[in-house]
């Protein structure tokens, strides 16, 4: 078991998978505004890095997953890249989907992206499914980190190819120390603020810390059967960018 896997917003009682669905219904409503705040925008940045990873490597993408979705800007943001035929944003808070569908019926692409409530551990798609597996700043939430990656595995087609993105603690001086100072106050504060949720964004920076990172997350990627796994930091080390083929 990892370090984040032990970890849950709400305390003992309950699954870590119970406490996230929870937490993330609870903060559905300010979600986005708040997502977009803490990161001063640039994880549409990120995103961005991880769908350009698929048009560099993929000659086309015509079927999409989308791992813990959430409110769906991952998916609307592959959709208007990628041109893809259908992409299924699946999620466990049926709170954070719900708002993703209505983005996505005002967007008037309904027909290209749906919606499904998944265990990421235990999907319910048939293998070799997809053409490509995206996620964004969701591996700390896994209850069952390898299962996960096993399932992402097993959905993809042969040629098939994953691309995360994902917060992570610098390493260098000074924005290890910047981002030290930043996570344990200003992230909590502001996460009180706009959520009105006292433990969501304390349970963020803790897990941050513990989720396996660059080359030991790399490993585990390999583990779950992929093959040419690479990483790259982000924004100073705010944020990798794992990719794999299967």
């Amino acid at each position: 078991m990892y370090k984040q896997e032990q970890i849950k917003p709400y305390g003992e009682e309950g699954t870590k998978r119970e406490q996230v669905e929870q937490m993330f219904d609870n903060i559905a409503h300010s979600y986005d505004t708040l997502n977009h705040t803490l990161s001063f925008g640039v994880d549409r940045i990120w995103r961005n890095n991880a769908i350009d990873f698929l048009l560099k490597n993929r000659t086309s993408t015509d079927s999409v997953l989308d791992i813990a979705t959430g409110t769906g800007d991952f998916a609307i943001l592959a959709t208007k890249k990628l041109h893809p035929q259908r992409i299924v944003g699946c999620d466990i808070s049926e709170g954070m989907m719900q708002i993703g569908r209505e983005k996505v019926a005002k967007l008037r692409l309904s027909d290209i992206i749906t919606f499904q409530n998944e265990d990421c551990a235990k999907m319910s798609f048939e293998t070799n499914s997809f053409d490509a597996v995206i996620s964004a700043f969701a591996l700390r939430n896994f209850q069952n980190l390898d299962e996960c990656l096993k399932e992402m595995h097993r959905v993809l087609k042969e040629d098939g190819h994953l691309s995360v993105v994902d917060l992570c603690t610098p390493v260098s001086f000074p924005m290890k120390q910047f981002f030290w100072l930043y996570k344990k106050g200003v992230m909590p504060v502001l996460g009180k603020l706009f959520s009105k949720d006292n433990t969501a964004y304390s349970y963020l920076p803790e897990t941050m810390d513990a989720v396996p990172q660059a080359e030991r997350m790399q490993s585990i990627i390999q583990q779950a059967g992929f093959h040419n796994v690479n990483f790259k930091r982000l924004a100073f080390g705010m944020c990798i960018l794992y990719t794999a083929e299967k």
